[in-house]
């Protein structure tokens, strides 16, 4: 933690002591930097680099903290569906190459990691009629799966996806049906309606599954994960397939291709629901009558007995927000959180530059940043390509976007979902651990800074930092005790990187189960300790003398540190302050007293246990007193 302001000791029996800090040389790191602006001006542009110093900073600071670890993240990417594959044959074998390897390629494109394809059609399909890889006619059936075939892939899908594999080795790939075969179904249509309630449909179905597993497997494309069904709440797709799978069906099913898969593909990992962060008003209006909606899908689910084969919960984005990831994470902490769907969209008098302004920030705001901060494994857009018309598609959605456009006289131009995976996949390799980073915009928008930070598999770190602003914005970037400046244009993505290097950090206390009280705005005191900078408690009046905020660390802990963060509403410091530690609350050491000028003050105490600890306002200021986060380490 970096100390811009006070460096000074804390004892509980003795008082104000002073201990001189003997200065280390480190050798400087260096920063790279790349950077996309709403208006196109900068496309994943690397800037000039950047070094860390041991300089202080009143903006903002980002403090990111390589101590504290979250998920390990398995790719970014998209969807090559029947449509993308059309589209990228369209173009001459030279053109599609150099497109793939903008796409796929580590060094020379964005790297794309991740892709999630269809299991048969989808409404992005250039086929005339939709299909699965064992259709039969009207009134037949096929249990033996006798006419089970991946052809139709064999003639674009799967050349693509292998040319994908060779371009990016550490490529994964997940499996989505869209709809099981249509006499598994009521209705015999893969249009709407739901599995047949027959344990003999349910292995029929979990065969055709593992077949399709088998056979990509052979043709060059091993499967990673594997959804049971697309959206499976979805009760009426428009012109497309689609199923009602409830948590009852989605348990038979997976009771049944957990254990054929452990023997047959064991790398394929089973990922639960497929579907939005909260039921769509839309589907809980379409519950057949008497049945539940199952608004929480996901939980029901992973409470069922087939719950023992299910590594993950998979997640998409058209209702709900990613908080809902972290609530289903904290009940279930030992499952993962996959996000797999998000298409940009438009309206039908949007322009161009109105696409790819609102485009670019949201997906950074939701996916990129959004749903990484919220246990994601991977950030999954739909189409990789689609034509200037948004299609080929049968059924479904008329507006979606998607990372490259074939235009129509022929050039292909990359929109602003390749810059939102690009700023991800680019930097933040497979394997790489999400690490703390303070971070104080929203998905919602409140025009601060958002922010994750990874450490990859080699030891180097990847910050990826949206000023939601739509001016320019200055701010630090602090690793322990160094740190450096930098501006981003107004609604910017940055991207920025430094090597393994020997910038020391101290260890973090966890504050769980900690508590807050304030002498002013105390029912929002929590908001300082909840590890979330874009909540924030604020004394919501002018500064004062006596303002305070105390701790309950809830027993006593060792630490000598005590990071007072105001977040990024410049000059809400406390301009004097006093720090006091206590046992019982009662008896309370002598206060050590500074001054702060800027955002982000690190008070350094005498390593002590203590149990509370009191921050008191001094000072006189028009200025309200804020605290988006207070860290303390040992």
């Amino acid at each position: 933690m970096r100390t811009p302001m006070i460096a000074t000791a804390l004892a509980l029996t003795t008082g104000l002591l002073t201990v001189p800090t003997a200065e280390a040389h480190h050798p400087t790191t260096q920063v790279r930097s790349w950077v996309t602006t709403p208006d196109r001006a900068e496309l994943l542009h690397e800037r000039a680099p950047v070094a860390f110093q041991r300089d202080d900073s009143d903006l903002t600071t980002i403090t990111v903290d390589p101590r504290t670890t979250y998920q390990t993240m398995d790719g970014f990417g998209a969807s090559i569906t029947d449509s993308s594959a059309d589209v990228l044959y369209r173009l001459t074998p030279a053109v599609r190459d150099e497109t793939l390897r903008k796409l796929f390629d580590p060094r020379q494109g964005i790297g794309v990691s991740f892709l999630r394809q269809p299991v048969g059609s989808s409404d992005f399909t250039a086929a005339t009629e939709h299909y699965t890889y064992d259709d039969v006619a009207p009134g037949e059936t096929d249990f033996q799966l006798k006419q089970f075939s991946i052809k139709h892939d064999e003639q674009q899908v799967l050349p693509l996806l292998r040319r994908a594999k060779q371009l990016n080795p550490a490529l994964k790939v997940m499996a989505s049906p869209w709809s099981p075969p249509a006499w598994m179904k009521t209705g015999d249509s893969l249009v709407g309606g739901r599995l047949k309630d027959d344990p003999k449909v349910y292995d029929a179905y979990a065969r055709y599954l593992v077949k399709f597993v088998e056979a990509y497997t052979r043709a060059g494309v091993p499967v990673d994960f594997l959804s049971i069904q697309n959206e499976p709440q979805n009760r009426k797709p428009g012109g497309y397939p689609g199923s009602d799978v409830p948590v009852r069906q989605e348990a038979e099913v997976i009771s049944r291709l957990g254990p054929l898969l452990h023997k047959t593909s064991p790398r394929t990992k089973i990922l639960g629901y497929d579907h939005n962060w909260s039921t769509h008003p839309a589907d809980i209006g379409t519950t057949p009558p008497g049945e539940d909606p199952e608004t929480d899908y996901p939980y029901k689910l992973l409470r069922t007995s087939a719950a023992k084969w299910i590594a993950s919960t998979a997640y998409h984005c058209y209702s709900g927000n990613a908080a809902a990831q972290t609530a289903l994470h904290n009940a279930f902490p030992d499952k993962g959180i996959w996000f797999t769907e998000c298409s940009g969209s438009h309206g039908p008098n949007d322009t161009p530059p109105q696409i790819f302004r609102g485009t670019l920030t949201w997906h950074a705001r939701n996916l990129m940043l959004g749903t990484t901060r919220n246990w994601a494994k991977s950030v999954v857009n739909w189409n990789i390509a689609l034509d200037s018309t948004g299609g080929p598609h049968l059924g479904g959605c008329g507006t979606c976007t998607g990372l490259v456009t074939l235009q129509a006289d022929g050039t292909v131009t990359t929109d602003a979902e390749y810059y939102t995976i690009g700023h991800l996949s680019k930097f933040v390799k497979p394997g790489a651990t999400r690490i703390g980073s303070t971070s104080y915009g929203t998905t919602g928008w409140n025009g601060q800074l958002m922010t994750s930070a990874f450490k990859n598999p080699d030891g180097s770190t990847a910050l990826l930092v949206h000023n939601e602003n739509d001016e320019p914005r200055k701010f630090a970037v602090a690793v322990g005790d160094q740190s450096f400046e930098y501006e981003l244009p107004g609604g910017a993505i940055g991207t920025f990187t430094w090597p393994s290097s020997r910038l020391s950090t101290p260890t973090p206390v966890s504050l769980a189960g900690a508590t807050a009280i304030a002498s002013v705005n105390g029912t929002e005191a929590g908001l300082a300790i909840d590890a979330d900078g874009s909540t924030v408690w604020s004394s919501k009046a002018a500064q004062a003398p006596g303002q305070s905020i105390q701790l309950d660390l809830g027993s006593r802990k060792l630490f000598r540190q005590i990071a007072l963060d105001s977040g990024g509403q410049l000059g809400d410091f406390a301009t004097n302050w006093s720090v006091a530690v206590s046992n019982d609350g009662v008896q309370w050491s002598k206060p050590v007293t500074g001054t702060s000028s800027g955002q982000l003050t690190t008070v350094t105490v005498r390593p002590s246990y203590a149990r509370y600890v009191r921050i008191t306002s001094n000072g006189t200021s028009d200025h309200w007193w804020s605290l988006a986060d207070l860290r303390i380490y040992r």
